[in-house]
């Protein structure tokens, strides 16, 4: 007698699973099809799960696309600390294992997360984690770079300027106004006059 065949069984995921298939899922409509595109139901019909398990996760849009920029920043955190740890322990090494990591990771992701940065666009959400962010990229060069400069602090007002020079060479870079190379070679000279450049008294 022959056996009868079984439909398969739909695996039942563990939540961080789930959730890594629901961010992986989100990044690919996103890619393919813009940020526009992308809401709980059209995640949860091309994940192949219910609403609520989506909304389980997320909440609203702006609480998904608020994931995808927090993954995105994980990601990106990932790749800079294995790059500072292959890099010198020079400050030209420190700046430039930085300003390579920020523009090759803007790179890797396209239009991909200025669009979901757009579309939170004067949200409480992406605010919040936006200055978050900025204080932990600030925080970053200070412990990077400061240790090379004699017991003498990177003034805070320079700090700022070596984040709005990073946002600013990538945008260019992503217009195709500069190349990769151009924008991080700017990048490590500016990091470097403004750290090395003395306070005024």
């Amino acid at each position: 007698m022959p056996e009868t065949t079984r439909p398969p069984v739909r695996q039942r995921l563990l939540r961080a699973e789930r959730l890594r298939q629901l961010i992986e899922t989100a990044r690919r409509i996103v890619r393919e099809e813009g940020a526009d595109a992308l809401t709980l139901g059209r995640l949860a019909e091309s994940a192949g799960v219910t609403r609520p398990v989506v909304y389980d996760h997320f909440q609203t849009r702006n609480g998904l696309l608020k994931a995808l920029y927090e993954d995105y920043d994980a990601r990106r955190e990932v790749v800079l600390l294995a790059t500072l740890k292959a890099a010198p322990q020079t400050l030209e090494g420190r700046a430039q294992a930085i300003a390579r990591t920020y523009i090759e990771c803007v790179l890797s992701e396209g239009s991909d997360i200025p669009g979901v940065a757009a579309s939170l666009a004067g949200s409480p959400e992406l605010e919040a984690f936006r200055r978050d962010y900025q204080q932990r990229f600030i925080a970053r060069c200070r412990a990077e770079l400061e240790p090379h400069l004699h017991d003498r602090p990177i003034a805070p007002a320079r700090l700022w300027a070596m984040l709005g020079a990073a946002d600013a060479l990538s945008e260019a870079v992503l217009r195709g106004d500069l190349r990769p190379a151009e924008a991080e070679s700017e990048l490590v000279r500016l990091m470097l006059s403004f750290a090395e450049e003395p306070r005024p008294s």
